[in-house]
């Protein structure tokens, strides 16, 4: 997602936003230079952004140098999506551990798909990590699917994607295999509750283990449906 240039927001504020998400998404902190070269920007500019973002606790660096996410980012975070994510995270451990693989929701956010929670099960071997706020296009992907299988038409068009391939949709669950992430295989459900954004709960696991997808659907559906009652 590219910092406005030229459009009705603020190319800084569009600017800090990006460094944040960039942050975000790497795995360890990242010395400078390579934060420059992910963002695309002059060392004196990036510079400048993170001594903002210092100030106000949302990034900091280590002894070395290296950029992470500030702690101030806790505490914003607090309110955002909090009852969500409360609900949701009892629900998704008894999946992951009921299933044996990472369980994690996912909402619509502009026009990607963003992990909100996730959950492991305790001891499970060949876990797939899914860290909370990665993100993947709208088109690829079951929670894709899902979310834009509960978009009208207008919606779509506006986000440039279309319905979802019916062919990968089995009695209201979507199945996914090598579109995010190669090697890996998705089943999602539709999560819905009033006054959020559209929403999914699934699974993620190693494409060739084999899996017992009635019994994944059911986890998954009694998870949603858990979920949805207690935000109504």
């Amino acid at each position: 997602m590219a910092a406005a240039a030229g459009g009705s927001g603020s190319q800084t504020l569009s600017r800090g936003i990006r460094v944040l998400e960039v942050l975000s998404e790497a795995e360890t902190p990242l010395p400078l230079p390579e934060l420059c070269e992910r963002l695309g920007l002059h060392r004196s500019v990036v510079y400048r952004l993170l001594r903002t973002l210092e100030e106000h606790g949302l990034a900091a660096r280590d002894d070395d140098g290296r950029v992470r996410l500030g702690l101030g980012l806790a505490a914003l975070s607090r309110s955002v999506q909090r009852d969500l994510q409360t609900v949701a995270l009892p629900e998704l451990t008894r999946v992951a551990n009921k299933v044996q693989m990472t369980t994690f929701l996912t909402v619509l956010v502009d026009d990607l798909v963003m992990t909100l929670v996730s959950a492991e099960p305790t001891g499970g071997l060949g876990v797939v990590a899914q860290r909370p706020g990665s993100r993947h296009r709208l088109d690829l992907g079951a929670p894709g699917a899902v979310i834009r299988a509960q978009l009208s038409d207008e919606e779509l068009t506006r986000l440039g994607v279309g319905r979802p391939d019916p062919t990968d949709r089995s009695d209201e669950h979507w199945v996914s295999r090598d579109e995010v992430i190669p090697g890996l295989r998705s089943v999602a459900v539709p999560l819905v509750v009033p006054g959020e954004p559209p929403a999914a709960v699934a699974v993620v696991h190693l494409s060739g283990a084999e899996i017992d997808d009635e019994t994944v659907v059911g986890e998954l559906r009694r998870a949603a449906g858990v979920i949805s009652a207690a935000l109504v």
